[in-house]
């Protein structure tokens, strides 16, 4: 069984940064790929950033230049580095982890039906 458990959430103020780890457990021989994402209230959830078993990476327009992805895949940990951040990236930040698809497709997926997701972790930034 696969678990994923996001942690290094919390407040701050626009201009600052914030960086995010998902800790994974119970993942096969299979390495799959991990994504970040996030929801506001009243908002769709959308992807952030994500990346793919063999490193290759994409991210959402909005976050291009000041998020960054990246994982170890010995301790099976993905984290999101976030700097400039805005107010208008205060959300839930979940991680989630996609078998069989490249990172460009995780960060396309919307729906909790696919894959596995964390808890998630609140992130809020004021102005």
């Amino acid at each position: 069984q696969v678990q994923l458990v996001e942690s290094g959430g919390g407040s701050v103020q626009a201009g600052g940064s914030l960086s995010l780890s998902c800790a994974a457990s119970g993942f096969t021989y299979q390495i799959p790929s991990m994504g970040w994402f996030r929801q506001a209230p009243g908002k769709e959830r959308e992807g952030v950033a994500a990346i793919g078993s063999d490193g290759s990476t994409s991210y959402a327009d909005s976050v291009k230049g000041r998020f960054t992805i990246s994982r170890n895949n010995d301790k099976h940990i993905t984290y999101l580095q976030m700097n400039l951040l805005e107010p208008e990236d205060s959300a839930k930040y979940y991680c989630a982890a996609m078998y069989r698809m490249t990172a460009s497709q995780t960060l396309g997926i919307r729906s909790t039906n696919f894959g596995h997701w964390g808890q998630g972790t609140q992130v809020t930034v004021s102005s």
